[in-house]
């Protein structure tokens, strides 16, 4: 049960902290050029069973570079692109663009391990490690920091269907063969990845009665469930129509707790199951 964008603002590190020690979740991704990153880095160290792993943001945040050194990652403003489309149409055709991913990604595994945090996981702000371009790098840069597990975003639609039987879900069905390719080149390089993963289609909209239904619902084998918990519905930072609040809901329901009681045989984050 993973919280991502840790360090993002207060108000989604509170909301980690009290998931964490009141309800039933048992990781968190740092996003660690956040604004809030030192926060959450210090009530981290105030969890030690809170495993703690690294969301690598290369677009929409600000960057562990100094601008001046990535200008083909970062806007006007110096903060990385938020164009998607086209900030993954330079990754492949300029190589310029690629040796300043390179450094960047870089950059953020050196200031993790500064941190003094162990690295339970390594993930992706809005999946863009999908990107092969992306994937790569971090796959090469991640064994010099110890990174042993990755998200790979591959979310049955049978489960979510039997959650919600009348939804479609077209983000999932998009992503799926960029998902499959993925977890085959992470398996290649001795990765762990969990063999499911669900919050893409309802992102931030992970509801009680949706955790609920897929914690009763879960296949055989590892699943990582992620969520966006803060403790508002609006802070600096967050993104239009996510149900945070909701979301922070549902990791306290003792409704889901109940359901993890019944169907995990263990909860806690990748370095518990390696």
């Amino acid at each position: 049960m993973t919280a991502d964008d840790f360090g993002l603002a207060p108000e989604v590190n509170e909301a980690v902290e009290k998931a964490h020690k009141d309800g039933v979740l048992s990781a968190a991704s740092l996003m660690i050029g956040a604004s809030a990153s030192k926060d959450a880095v210090a009530r981290a160290k105030r969890m030690p069973r809170l495993r703690v792993g690294l969301h690598l943001t290369t677009v929409e945040d600000s960057p562990a570079s100094r601008p001046l050194d990535i200008p083909d990652l970062v806007d006007a403003s110096g903060r990385l692109r938020g164009d998607l489309v086209m900030f993954g149409v330079s990754l492949i055709a300029s190589s310029s663009a690629r040796r300043q991913l390179r450094s960047e990604i870089r950059a953020q595994f050196e200031a993790y391990r500064a941190t003094g945090l162990a690295l339970d996981h390594v993930n992706a702000h809005l999946h863009y490690h999908l990107h092969p371009t992306v994937l790569g790098e971090i796959l090469a840069i991640g064994v010099d920091y110890g990174m042993r597990a990755l998200r790979v975003p591959i979310e049955p639609l049978e489960v979510l269907r039997s959650v919600e039987p009348t939804k479609r879900h077209p983000i999932a069905l998009l992503t799926k063969p960029w998902a499959a390719m993925m977890r085959r080149r992470v398996r290649r390089a001795g990765i762990a990845s969990a063999d499911q993963v669900f919050g893409l289609a309802w992102t931030g909209h992970m509801t009680e009665e949706r955790i609920a239904g897929l914690v009763d619902n879960l296949p055989q084998g590892v699943t990582e469930i992620y969520t966006h918990p803060a403790i508002c519905a609006d802070y600096d930072g967050s993104t239009q129509g996510y149900d945070y609040a909701a979301e922070l809901d549902a990791l306290l329901s003792h409704h889901v707790r109940k359901a993890v009681e019944r169907s995990a045989d263990k909860i806690g984050g990748y370095s518990d199951l390696l």
